[in-house]
């Protein structure tokens, strides 16, 4: 070793002499696996290494057991069994994320596992994953600290071959095991199949009646076999499928299960939710026969637990009823989950699972979430379009036809805008009941949201001070309704774009905004084409007349000759708002 590399390793051994590596991160002795604590390691080692299996294929997944005195710290790595000099081989997956942390060393990610605190431990377990390019054999090493300067370095443990590989006898160490050969897990074979369901099993599916097997089915099972329920779960996912029994419609103190993929390996474990933070995974695990299986993007699990479960905390009865949550999204490759992308699936009502077998489906929108989709889509496209269109161009039209006293145009004008009001105000109260107060999680949409119902209130409150027709304020009257009521329906048409995305209702993409888009310019064309047609009557007029009073008279005339043209375009423009309102109303069913 040169002067400039004796003295960098001088400085290393110096400095985590002082500091030590608590926190278990010690890439420094990826190599040696020697932790420099300026004292040298013991002979003599107390604690041992056990695995789950003596054979592995490439992919395989073998189960790593340190255990023994309390100690500390600890650095488990594998290598090759025949250069145990060369680096870490495959990587691991943690069991334990609270106590166990992993590692990179060399190029090979994840490919060490060390300690995340000095709390004292008796032991820890973590899965090995067997690399492609394994080596024909593998031998795993611990180093193990006791305390500060009593640890032991590279402690052998059982040697894995592939199967085509005759493993000799490894000599006896006095700290070796008999080694266990039952597996953590079983592997699920097939597609969950939805035969059984409203028959022998509890079913929840969505998209309603779908095959577990398909891309786009989440699938969960419910089937009592005497003290105990064996439970189903399959959806497409590449981090987690979670489902949850609850008191309410709300997240918090609820029943979580969760089935997890890190690293291509799937944990199924029990958790506690605590209103809208990360689950609380439980310690202990009262699941049995937990199986799984990762395929086409396709997350499966399976387990048993007993209906009743007295001594774990925060385990419901699964003899009474409850609302059941299905929800998915994404994990770190440390198994951190995030939030789901989406809003989860929510049954409507409670229910028994072991009580009458059912199969039904869910909404991941709530009902007042969906209302107020709907009523907002039946005020801004349909009535306030509708009521503008005839407003500008079906004054001359329907002059001379009059209701309950007043122009016919008038009378549907109001009409039609006082039904968007009454609509815009329900709707706009139902997010509020929902929610209990101010969302946190909706970005823009609220804001905006308020400040369209501040101009929709705002209009009719101004149009009961309209002036006269010849008054001379009536000039500015008309510019100030027309721009307060445009900004409104640009704000609302930015508004519902921003809603439609939003996790509590999310219409399918990019379907809703293509939908929205095409809404937008069906109304825009139609306006221009009644513009150009208006604009062609004037011209009409200006040919037959130079006279002001005369154009204005003529322009009368043409425009009632025009009356048959825009009764056409106006049926037609009002049945494609139907057209577009329809084909919403249904995506906010489905959701």
């Amino acid at each position: 070793m040169g002067l400039p590399g004796l003295a960098v390793w001088m400085f290393v051994c110096l400095y985590a002499s002082v500091v030590g590596y608590p926190n278990g991160k010690v890439r420094e002795a990826c190599s040696s696996m020697v932790p420099c604590h300026g004292s040298s390691p013991q002979l003599s080692p107390e604690h041992t290494i056990t695995v789950n299996g003596t054979e592995f294929k490439p992919g395989d997944i073998i189960e790593v057991h340190l255990s023994g005195p309390d100690f500390e710290g600890f650095f488990i790595q594998a290598r090759d069994a025949e250069h145990l000099d060369r680096p870490a081989v495959g990587s691991f997956v943690l069991t334990d994320r609270r106590r166990s942390q992993l590692l990179t060393c060399g190029r090979t990610k994840n490919s060490a596992v060390s300690h995340t605190s000095k709390v004292k431990k008796k032991d820890i377990k973590v899965y090995w994953v067997a690399p492609g390019d394994a080596p024909k054999r593998v031998q795993f090493l611990a180093t193990v600290v006791k305390k500060y300067r009593i640890f032991w370095v590279k402690i052998p443990g059982p040697v894995v071959s592939q199967p085509d590989v005759l493993s000799p006898t490894p000599p006896l160490d006095p700290t070796s095991e008999a080694m266990s050969t039952s597996h953590p897990v079983s592997y699920i074979s097939k597609p969950f199949s939805a035969s059984s369901c409203g028959i022998t099993k509890f079913c929840i599916r969505n998209p309603t009646n779908c095959d577990p097997g398909s891309a786009s089915c989440f699938f969960l099972s419910f089937q009592q076999e005497e003290s105990s329920v064996f439970i189903e779960m399959s959806g497409p996912s590449e981090g987690y499928l979670a489902f949850a029994f609850s008191h309410d419609q709300w997240m918090g103190g609820d029943d979580a299960y969760l089935c997890v993929n890190e690293d291509h390996l799937v944990h199924v474990s029990t958790a506690c939710l605590k209103k809208r933070s990360h689950p609380l995974l439980d310690s202990e695990n009262p699941l049995e026969d937990i199986s799984w299986r990762l395929a086409d993007g396709i997350l499966q699990c399976s387990f048993r637990r007993s209906i009743r479960l007295p001594a774990y905390k925060g385990r419901f009865n699964l003899d009474n009823s409850y609302y059941i949550f299905l929800a998915d999204g994404e994990a770190s490759e440390g198994g951190l989950l995030y939030k789901h992308r989406r809003q989860p699936l929510v049954t409507d009502g409670l229910y028994n699972v072991t009580g009458l077998p059912q199969d039904i489906g869910g909404s991941r929108a709530p009902r007042l979430i969906k209302a107020h989709g709907a009523l907002m889509f039946v005020a801004w496209i349909t009535t306030v379009s509708i009521g503008v269109i005839v407003a500008r161009f079906f004054k001359p039209v329907w002059s001379h036809s009059f209701l309950l006293g007043k122009e016919l145009w008038f009378q549907v004008h109001r009409m039609l805008m006082l039904t968007t009001v009454m609509l815009t105000s329900i709707s706009f109260v139902l997010p509020f009941v929902y929610r209990g107060g101010w969302s946190q999680q909706a970005g823009f949409h609220p804001y905006l949201g308020c400040a369209v119902m501040a101009l929709t209130i705002f209009q009719p409150l101004m149009a009961g001070f309209r002036p006269s027709r010849h008054a001379p304020r009536r000039q500015l009257f008309n510019w100030f309704h027309w721009s307060t009521g445009t900004t409104a329906r640009i704000l609302a048409v930015v508004t519902m774009f921003l809603g439609m995305d939003l996790p509590a209702l999310d219409l399918p993409d990019p379907w809703d905004t293509y939908a929205m888009i095409g809404f937008v310019a069906w109304h825009v064309g139609t306006d221009v084409l009644l513009e150009i047609h208006s604009y062609c009557l004037v011209r009409k007029a200006e040919v037959i007349e130079d006279d002001r009073v005369q154009i204005l008279q003529s322009l009368t005339s043409a425009e009632a000759e025009g009356r048959l043209f825009k009764q056409i375009v106006l049926t037609v423009y009002v049945c494609g708002n139907v057209v577009f309102l329809v084909a919403f109303l249904i995506a906010i069913n489905q959701v």
